[in-house]
C-alpha cells in the first residue's frame, strides 16, 4: 500500500507510474477522497471543541440565571450532538473509500525499471551457460515423462481435472530431490532460515502481501466441513437476516467480508513467510531476516486461460522453494541483487543455460518496485521460460501488514522493506532437467548436483 503522504506530495509521479504500468490515473480520485475525509475530520474536531466550550458556557449562564442564553446554548449543543451522531458513520465511510482505493493501487516502479507494455519490452540483464547441442530432435518434457510412464496426466484429470499431474517412481523421486537440493543450498550456503509454514491462511495474510482484494480470482478457497454450495446458502441466510426475510437475495447483495469457516490455499509461500513479521516492531540489529520454505502452491490461473495447457508448465498445484527477506530501506536494493544471485546459483549448480531479464513497468507484479525474472532454456520448446521471479517491494507490503523496526539511531519506528523470490519453482526445474538432460533413447541423465539426493542414480527412465 502506498503512503498517502507521498501521494499528496507527488500526485503527478503517481499518475506517471500508473501510466507506465498501463493503468488509469488515480491521484485525483485518491486526493479527492482524502481531502473530503480530512475536511470532515476537521469539522468534527471543531464541532467537538465547540460542544465542550458551549457546555461550559451553559453552566456559567445558569449560574448567572441567564435562562435565555442557557436555552440558546443548549439548543446549539443539541444540534452539535445530532451532527456528531452521524459524523462518525460518515468518517468510517470515507476511510473505507480511501482504504479500498489505496488497497487496489499498485506499487510505484523504481526509476531504473524499463518502461514498457508487456513481456516483449523486458530487458535482458545477463546470460549464463551454453545451450546444449543434440544429435536428435529434443522432445518436450511431457513427451519424455509420458513415454517413460513416469508422468500421468490422464489419471490426474480423473482425480482433479485439468492442470494436474501424477508423478511416479523415479520422476517423483527426482522432483523431491530437486526441492531438497534447493533447500540445502539456501540454508547451508546462503543463510536462509528454513520454515515450514501453514498452507491455509486467512484474509489478512493475503491482503498483507497484495493478493487480496485485487487477485481474488487467482486463489483457491476452502470451507471447513461444508461444500461451496452449502456455504453459499449459509451466506444467503446471513444476508436475509440483515436485509429482511422477504427480500430477494442475489449474489451482489451478499454482505462483503470473510465468509464462515473460510481459508485460502497459499498461492506461494511468500504469503506466510512475509506475514511472519506482520504487526511486529523489530529491532534494526535483527535485520536482515531471511526465510525459505519448500511448499505446495495453489493457483487457479484465472488470467491464463488457454495458455500452456499441455504438460507441467502451468499447474493448479506445484511445489516451489520460496525466498523472503526483511530488510531496512537502505539495504533492500543490495538484498535484491543478493537474492537474485542465490536463485541463479541453483541453475548454475544444475548446469542449465538461462538468462536474467529485468521486467518492464507493464509486466511487473502488483506489489513490486522492481523484478528480475530468471528464464531457463527449454530445448524441447526451443524457448526461454520463467523459472524464478525475484522482486523488491519496498515498504508496500509492510504498510499493509503494519510491520516496522526501531532504528539503532533515531527515534520512533520505520516500515521494513520486503523482498521475495523463487529459489526456484521445483516443477519448472524438473521440466528444465528433463529437457536439457534428455538422451536419444528416452532416458534422462541425472545432473551431478542431484545424484547424492537420488542414491547415486545416474539416469532415470531406463
Amino acid at each position: 500500500m502506498l503512503d498517502i503522504k507521498w501521494i499528496r506530495e507527488n500526485p503527478a509521479a503517481l499518475d506517471r507510474a500508473l501510466m507506465h504500468r498501463s493503468a488509469s490515473p488515480l491521484a485525483e480520485a485518491i486526493l479527492g477522497i482524502d481531502e473530503e475525509r480530512r475536511a470532515h475530520i476537521q469539522k468534527v474536531q471543531a464541532a467537538q471543541e465547540r460542544r465542550n466550550a458551549a457546555s461550559k458556557e451553559i453552566g456559567k449562564a445558569k449560574g448567572a440565571k441567564d435562562e435565555e442564553t442557557a436555552a440558546r446554548l443548549m439548543a446549539e449543543v443539541s444540534e452539535i450532538k445530532e451532527f456528531l451522531a452521524h459524523a462518525e458513520e460518515k468518517e468510517r465511510e470515507l476511510n473505507k473509500q480511501l482504504d479500498d482505493l489505496l488497497a487496489t493501487t499498485p506499487n510505484v516502479p523504481l526509476d531504473d525499471v524499463p518502461v514498457g507494455k508487456d513481456e516483449h519490452d523486458n530487458v535482458e540483464k545477463s546470460l549464463s551457460g551454453q545451450k546444449r547441442l543434440y544429435s536428435f530432435e529434443p522432445k518436450e518434457h511431457f513427451e519424455i515423462g509420458v513415454s517413460a510412464k513416469l508422468m500421468d496426466f490422464e489419471t490426474a484429470a480423473k482425480l482433479s481435472g485439468s492442470r494436474f499431474v501424477v508423478l511416479k517412481g523415479q520422476m517423483a523421486r527426482m522432483e523431491r530431490a530437486i526441492g531438497q537440493f534447493m533447500l540445502d543450498l539456501h540454508t547451508n550456503q546462503h543463510g536462509y532460515l528454513e520454515v515450514q509454514p501453514p498452507l491455509l491462511v486467512k484474509d489478512p495474510a493475503l491482503f498483507g502481501t497484495g493478493q487480496l482484494p485485487k487477485f481474488k480470482d487467482d486463489l483457491f478457497s476452502v470451507y471447513r466441513g461444508v461444500s461451496w454450495q452449502e456455504q453459499y446458502e449459509r451466506n444467503i441466510d446471513l444476508a436475509r437476516a440483515q436485509v429482511g426475510p422477504s427480500t430477494t437475495i442475489v449474489g451482489a447483495a451478499i454482505p462483503e467480508g470473510p465468509v464462515l469457516d473460510q481459508h485460502w490455499l497459499i498461492p506461494t509461500a511468500e504469503v506466510p513467510l512475509t506475514n511472519l513479521i506482520r504487526e511486529s516492531i523489530l529491532d534494526e540489529k535483527e535485520l536482515p531476516l531471511r526465510f525459505t520454505a519448500l511448499t505446495p502452491c495453489f493457483r487457479s490461473e484465472a488470467g491464463s486461460a488457454g495458455r500452456d495447457t499441455r504438460g507441467m508448465l502451468r499447474q493448479h498445484q506445484f511445489n516451489k522453494v520460496e525466498l523472503v527477506s526483511i530488510t531496512t530501506p537502505e539495504t533492500s536494493i543490495g538484498e535484491h541483487e543478493r537474492m537474485l544471485s542465490c536463485a541463479e546459483e541453483v541453475l548454475k549448480r544444475l548446469d542449465l543455460h538461462y538468462r536474467v531479464v529485468t521486467l518492464c513497468t507493464g509486466d511487473m507484479g502488483f506489489g513490486s518496485q522492481k523484478t528480475y525474472d530468471i528464464e531457463v532454456w527449454l530445448p524441447g520448446q526451443k524457448a526461454y521460460r520463467e523459472i524464478s521471479s525475484v522482486s523488491v517491494c519496498g515498504d508496500f507490503q509492510a504498510r499493509r501488514m503494519d510491520a516496522r523496526y526501531r532504528p539503532v539511531e533515531g527515534k520512533g519506528t520505520r516500515f521494513v522493506h520486503t523482498l521475495n523470490g523463487s529459489g526456484t519453482a521445483v516443477g519448472r526445474a524438473l521440466i528444465a532437467v528433463l529437457e536439457n538432460y534428455q538422451n536419444e533413447d528416452g532416458s534422462v541423465t541425472v545432473p551431478s548436483a542431484l545424484q547424492p539426493y537420488m542414491g547415486g542414480l545416474e539416469k532415470i527412465g531406463v
